[in-house]
C-alpha cells in the first residue's frame, strides 16, 4: 500500500465513493457482447475485450464481477477493463442476471451468493482458452460472490484459475445491511431500492405471482426486500438465513489460491469490525493477502491531484495480478 496515498481533495468516505460515479471520465472499453445460455433455460451476457492486436494467443484473462446493480458502465467495470488493456490482458465481465439491456427470463434474479453462474462462466472461458491462465476479480457483491466461489470450490478449481482479487467486499451480509440502513448510508440503500423495485415490477409483468400486490410499497430496507424477495425466490426461508449462507466470511479460511483482499476502514457500507475479524482470519491462511488502508470509501480508492487523478483500485489488483501471472 506504499503507493497508495488518498486524495487530499476528496476528505471523507462518501466522496472517495461517489467519485467514480459521478466525477470520473473513463472511455468505453471496446467490448463485444455474448449471451450465455444457462441449464435453467435463462442468460447471462459477458462484455468481452479482446487482447491488443498482435498479442499471443495465451495472454492472461480476467473474469470481472460487478457490484449490486452494477452494469457495464459501472465506473470500477471500466477501468479494470481498461487496466486489462493496458496490461496486454484479456477480459470478461459477467453480467448476472437482470443487470444487462435485456431483463433475463427466468423466474430468479441474482444475489451475494450465487455462484452458479460464475462457475459456468469459468467453464466457458476455460474450454474456449484452454492455455490461458485465469484470475477472477470481484467488486462489492461480486466480490462477495467471487470468494464464496473459491471458498465452496476449493477441490474442483480449474488448474488454469491462478490468483484473485475482491474490492469492497461485504463480507457479513447481515452486519452490511444493517450498517447501510443508518446515516447518510441511506443514500446508497434507497438508490439500490430504486432499482431493485423497478426490476421486480417489470419481472411482475411475466410472473403476476412474483410478490404479493403492495409488498414493494412496504419496502423500506435493504433488509426488508432481501427478506420480502430476494430470500424466498432463491429458495432461502428468510434475510437471515440468505445472509447467513451466502457470506464469505464463512469461506475465507478455505481458500487456497492467492487472493487479494481490497478493503477501506471507512467503507460506508460495511461496520469497521468486520474488517478486523477478516484480518484475523487471513492470519491464518497465507493465499490470503490484505490491503487494508484506513480511508478509500467503497470501490474509491482514488489518489492523485484533482488534476490528475490516480485510481489505486484497478492499479493495486493488477499489480497483484501481473506477480502471479507467468
Amino acid at each position: 500500500m506504499r503507493s497508495y496515498r488518498p486524495a487530499w481533495w476528496l476528505p471523507g468516505p462518501h466522496t472517495q465513493t461517489l467519485w467514480g460515479k459521478f466525477g470520473r471520465r473513463i472511455r468505453p472499453a471496446p467490448t463485444r457482447i455474448q449471451r450465455i445460455e444457462t441449464p435453467d433455460g435463462d442468460f447471462v451476457e459477458l462484455h468481452r475485450l479482446a487482447p491488443p492486436p498482435g498479442a499471443p494467443s495465451n495472454v492472461p484473462r480476467i473474469i470481472l464481477l460487478h457490484g449490486l446493480e452494477g452494469t457495464i458502465r459501472s465506473h470500477y467495470a471500466q477501468g479494470l477493463l481498461a487496466e486489462a488493456a493496458t496490461r496486454g490482458w484479456a477480459a470478461d465481465l459477467l453480467l448476472f442476471r437482470s443487470c444487462g439491456d435485456e431483463l433475463n427470463h427466468a423466474r430468479r434474479f441474482y444475489h451475494s451468493g450465487e455462484t452458479t453462474d460464475l462457475a459456468l462462466v469459468i467453464e466457458h472461458v476455460r474450454h474456449e482458452h484452454p492455455d490461458n491462465q485465469l484470475a477472477i476479480v470481484g467488486v462489492s457483491l461480486g466480490g462477495n460472490v467471487t470468494l464464496k466461489y473459491l471458498g465452496e470450490r476449493v477441490t474442483q478449481l480449474p488448474p488454469q484459475l491462478v490468483a484473485a482479487a475482491a474490492v469492497s467486499v461485504p463480507f457479513d451480509l447481515g452486519r452490511g445491511s444493517r450498517h447501510i440502513s443508518q446515516g447518510f448510508a441511506r443514500v446508497y440503500e434507497r438508490h439500490f431500492l430504486r432499482s431493485l423495485k423497478q426490476k421486480v415490477r417489470d419481472k411482475s409483468a411475466r410472473y403476476p405471482d412474483l410478490i404479493p400486490p403492495g409488498a414493494l410499497d412496504q419496502i423500506a430496507t435493504l433488509y426488508d426486500f432481501d427478506d420480502a424477495f430476494t430470500a424466498p425466490i432463491h429458495g432461502f426461508r428468510d434475510a437471515d438465513h440468505y445472509y447467513t449462507t451466502s457470506s464469505s466470511i464463512h469461506y475465507l479460511d478455505s481458500i487456497s489460491i492467492d487472493t487479494l483482499l481490497l478493503s477501506a476502514q471507512d467503507d460506508p457500507f460495511l461496520p469497521n469490525d468486520v474488517l478486523g475479524q477478516v484480518q484475523r482470519i487471513a492470519e491464518t491462511n497465507p493465499h490470503l493477502h490484505i490491503e487494508f488502508p484506513d480511508r478509500g470509501g467503497h470501490a474509491g480508492f482514488v489518489g492523485g491531484p484533482p488534476w490528475h487523478p490516480e485510481y489505486y483500485l484497478e492499479r493495486g489488483v493488477g499489480e497483484f495480478l501481473a506477480r502471479r501471472f507467468v
